[in-house]
């Protein structure tokens, strides 16, 4: 097994980072070196990215590459990158939400002991299959924007669930944990597929998974709403094919969910949408470097 370790200078480190997710969308391994950060993923030797990809990440900025042979024991050592996350609907979203529900979501990987709280969810996710665990800032942020809308005024009704870019199927799975029915789940990387439906079994929820790609597949459920039940779509993806995503809608959502940004994209993918298929902003949740967007239709 192979190490691959991209060093970047720290203020360049949330930039390259969103690059690099790209190119290694089962996740990275994340090293704070004081004035640059360390990411690192692994694989067989012809699985993973490759130098000249690498060499473009954070714009041109300079990055240090670096292989190495690691142990059989890799993947016992794997487990302590990935931790439990409690996440819960944000004390500032008071302006979008009636009131806070009762649920609270425990994002843990399989080898840790649930919350046994009084009001948490358990959502059960092998970081080892697919992006999208929890404890990355942009999916934990579409979590508590999914919350948001589920306490909603009016969220009582029926309202449809589309995931683009599932990955491991976290936001999904959540989605119809908080009770959007149905939940469809879209990726371009077949081993997502696969990962998404493996932990919706293991989180015993309904929903049905497919392989997709923006660039070439017209997306499902848009031009329908049966029987006028709503359609939230959540995109955890980054801002290019976010920009797609806006210039391919032929009609809104009533909600969409939009991650994966890095904070000064934000404005650009909310014009995009505002423009485009006419949504307005609703909330705007920010983590470090990191942004996610709640829109609504007009």
């Amino acid at each position: 097994m192979i190490r691959l370790a991209v060093r970047v200078a720290s203020e360049r480190a949330e930039e390259a980072l969103a690059e690099l997710l790209e190119l290694a969308p089962a996740g990275v391994e994340e090293i704070d070196l004081g004035e640059q950060v360390e990411y690192a993923v692994y694989g067989a030797p012809g699985e993973l990215p490759e130098l000249p990809d690498l060499q473009a990440l954070a714009g041109g900025a300079p990055v240090h590459i670096s292989t190495s042979e690691i142990a059989d024991d890799w993947q016992e050592r794997w487990k302590a990158f990935h931790h439990p996350v409690l996440v819960s609907v944000p004390t500032h979203a008071g302006a979008g939400t009636s009131e806070r529900p009762a649920v609270a979501f425990h994002v843990r990987p399989p080898w840790e002991q649930p919350a046994r709280r009084q009001g948490v969810r358990e959502i059960v996710i092998d970081p080892g299959q697919a992006f999208g665990t929890g404890a990355h800032a942009t999916t934990r942020m579409c979590l508590e924007l999914l919350m948001c809308i589920a306490a909603a005024p009016g969220s009582s009704a029926p309202m449809r669930l589309l995931d683009l870019g599932t990955g491991s199927g976290v936001l999904a799975i959540a989605g119809a944990m908080l009770g959007f029915e149905p939940v469809l789940g879209l990726d371009n990387e077949r081993e997502s597929v696969s990962a998404a439906r493996e932990n919706a079994l293991v989180n015993g929820v309904e929903m049905e998974v497919r392989h997709f790609d923006l660039r070439s597949d017209s997306l499902p459920w848009i031009a329908e709403e049966p029987a006028g039940v709503p359609l939230l779509l959540s995109a955890n993806l980054l801002r290019p094919l976010l920009l797609e995503l806006a210039a391919a809608l032929p009609r809104p959502p009533a909600h969409l969910v939009a991650g994966g940004l890095l904070a000064d994209e934000a404005d650009e993918i909310a014009a995009a949408f505002a423009a485009g298929p006419r949504m307005r902003e609703r909330l705007r949740l920010h983590s470090g470097e990191w942004a996610a967007l709640w829109l609504s239709a007009h």
